[in-house]
């Protein structure tokens, strides 16, 4: 039961941030930019931002905008495919440009080129029914007008141009295809993290606190939030408050949720995924691609998993990485402990776990052959991209943890879902981000979706609305259906990212 600790006239501050990653670097620029007056504290268990989901060699995928993730797209059993997610996914990733194109006009963020660079981003498949898959996708994606520079091809001459390494030493005869966007982006999220937070510990009622955990969350009577925090340094605990919460710690928001004891977060559960990359080691198959080549992921699998030979930028120098290989932890962090899983099991979210597990069983398998593979096995599963790989130039590189949301369903019991979910509580007082991809890549959308729940009466100000207008130009308009809107915002943000313009056709 909820004690009266102090009364909200005795907070210590306006907001509080669990968490030092991507979600609540947005969150807390965004709050700064739209009431500078704001005191807000953020607390983070390890000693860095950005070490866990939104550190680069952890992030699953970077740059998410739907262009070449196949799995966005969902084919249905009439054969046609469905691409409202995709296109959703896309308009959240040109909010998020249109954010970051603020924050480097308002030197708030430096050079881009830091986080944000231009990769081709590419769908690959073979085998008949998947080149007509993908022809298909094609055909529905470029209908929108933020596909429309989509290239597709089935000739070898043109993918031995566009990806050489993926096509030498590959059968002849073998049927291939592919779709190509220029537009694609390499985003590194733990610079583009790390940046924004720098920039927030040195504003006025701005603090940031590294070795600091979270140990307990309780409501007072006048509706304000008491948390418990550990200094991890020298094992000091104490106690603020604040009016408002944000729950952003990644795989460790569930148990933190659970602690609040708000109605709304009953029923929620966690499935943890963890994963693992093969790096390449040489320089010289590293500088021969330059892309993001994404295929279909095998069944059963998660998002997480859609297997992608993959072009970074990771401190400045390209990197190339084929995966993620799936595992199973119940670790809900990289950095987290074997109980979180167990410990996350209450009463009222043990039926819709269950029944998760019992829907979800080629999963269950998949992870099960994912832990038993061996390095010849893994090799075997990046030579269906690069048919020329050399065991001696990759070794093996751990992932980040990633927690799939489980929830309740009247008519399943309960089901595994593959994406993000905000939680929040009635009066707005508490939210928690459960989930993983796309997550990074549409912080943007989801914050201010956010926003629009927590801080409603603000939201709908005159103030406000104004300031989210500058920030994000297109604020309540779809570009998808505004073709001329659509190229204005892209050439704006990509002159002011040190992007590719738009193809010219």
């Amino acid at each position: 039961m909820s004690r009266k600790r102090k009364t909200v006239a005795e907070t210590d501050a306006d907001v509080i941030l669990i968490g030092a990653g991507i979600m609540s670097a947005t969150l807390g620029m965004l709050l700064k930019e739209l009431e500078p007056s704001l005191s807000i504290e953020i607390y983070e268990r390890l000693d860095i931002a950005a070490a866990e989901s939104s550190d680069a060699w952890n992030n699953a995928g970077t740059g998410h905008s739907a262009f070449c993730e196949l799995n966005y797209t969902p084919q249905k059993p009439d054969g046609s495919v469905d691409t409202k997610k995709a296109v959703q996914i896309a308009e959240s990733f040109e909010v998020s440009k249109q954010f970051w194109t603020y924050l480097v006009e308002k030197n708030i963020l430096s050079d881009p080129h830091t986080f944000i660079r231009n990769i081709p981003h590419l769908s690959f498949v073979w085998g008949e029914e998947n080149i007509k898959f993908l022809k298909t996708r094609y055909e529905e994606l470029r209908k929108c007008n933020l596909f429309e520079d989509m290239e597709y091809t089935e000739n070898p001459t043109t993918l031995k141009e566009w990806v050489p390494l993926i096509m030498e030493g590959r059968d002849s005869n073998e049927k291939v295809a592919a779709t190509k966007m220029d537009l694609g982006t390499d985003v590194n999220f733990g610079s583009l993290t790390r940046e924004m937070f720098s920039y927030l510990g040195k504003q006025e009622n701005v603090s940031l606190f590294f070795d600091h955990e979270i140990r307990e969350l309780d409501k007072t009577a006048d509706g304000a939030w008491e948390v418990k925090v550990k200094d991890l340094d020298n094992g000091k605990k104490r106690k603020r408050v604040a009016k408002f919460v944000f729950i952003g710690a990644g795989g460790g928001s569930l148990p933190l949720l659970e602690k609040s004891d708000i109605p709304e977060g009953k029923g929620f559960g966690g499935f943890p995924v963890s994963g693992q990359w093969l790096k390449c080691t040489n320089e010289e198959v590293i500088a021969r691609h330059h892309a993001k080549v994404y295929g279909k992921a095998a069944v059963g699998a998660p998002p997480m998993s859609v297997p992608h030979l993959d072009t970074r930028m990771i401190n400045g120098k390209q990197a190339l990485l084929f995966g993620p290989y799936a595992g199973f932890s119940t670790k809900f962090l990289k950095h987290g402990s074997f109980l979180d899983l167990p410990l996350s099991i209450k009463f009222n979210n043990i039926r819709p776990m269950i029944s998760a597990g019992l829907h979800n069983l080629d999963l269950t398998k998949y992870l099960i052959e994912q832990v038993r593979q061996s390095p010849e096995d893994r090799m075997v599963a990046l030579r269906e991209y690069l048919p020329n790989a050399d065991m001696k130039d990759w070794e093996l590189e751990t992932a980040g943890q990633r927690v799939q949301v489980i929830k309740k369903d009247e008519k399943e019991g309960g089901i595994l879902e593959f994406g993000t979910e905000v939680v929040s509580a009635a009066d707005g007082s508490i939210a928690a981000l459960l989930g993983a991809s796309p997550g990074a890549s549409t912080a943007v959308s989801i914050m201010l979706d956010l926003l629009g729940r927590c801080f409603k009466k603000e939201m709908q100000s005159a103030k406000w609305l104004s300031k989210i207008k500058q920030i994000i130009p297109t604020y309540g308009q779809k570009l998808a259906d505004d073709e001329a809107l659509c190229q204005e915002t892209r050439q704006h943000t990509s002159a002011t990212l040190k992007l590719n313009s738009l193809v010219e056709g």
